[in-house]
């Protein structure tokens, strides 16, 4: 493997990117899912918006599609998948009654933090270990990456 300035050479390391982001992904795949989350096909936008909500709190459809980068109609396409089996509730915002504010239902919340720890104490363990600054290369390479991908399918 040859290095420039200390690390890999740009070939070896998206050769090694390559080989390691399947573990990666299939690794993450295979984390238990809960008894109570285990009918409900949830896909991986599933698992972001119930992040959100998981981490941030009860939030607006327009707030969530902000923080998840993607259109309010998506979202609420989402939401509705999500409160016919029960798992979210929408209720009125005390501030603005037309407004609804989107929650994780009480009954799936020990479920969903219990599916989530999983991720979030690796990522914990891997970034206590890292300085701010390598945190920081951390996620945006990470950015970066995903925005190449969806340049690339773009492209097609």
């Amino acid at each position: 493997m040859s290095t420039e300035s200390g690390g890999p050479a740009v070939d070896d390391a998206v050769r090694t990117l390559l080989l390691l982001m399947p573990r990666i992904v299939g690794r993450a795949k295979r984390l238990p899912i809960p008894p109570a989350l285990q009918g409900l096909d949830l896909a991986p936008r599933h698992l972001a918006l119930l992040a959100h909500l998981e981490y941030d709190g009860p939030a607006g459809v327009n707030e969530l599609a902000a923080r998840l980068e993607v259109a309010p109609t998506t979202v609420s396409l989402m939401v509705s998948e999500l409160a016919r089996p029960g798992v979210l509730e929408r209720n009125a915002d005390p501030s603005d009654r037309r407004r609804r504010i989107v929650a994780i239902a009480p009954a799936y919340t020990g479920p969903i933090g219990e599916w989530l720890s999983g991720s979030a104490s690796a990522w914990e363990r891997v970034m206590r270990d890292l300085a701010p600054a390598e945190r920081a290369t951390v996620i945006t390479a990470l950015r970066a990456y995903e925005a190449a991908l969806e340049q690339s399918a773009g492209r097609r």
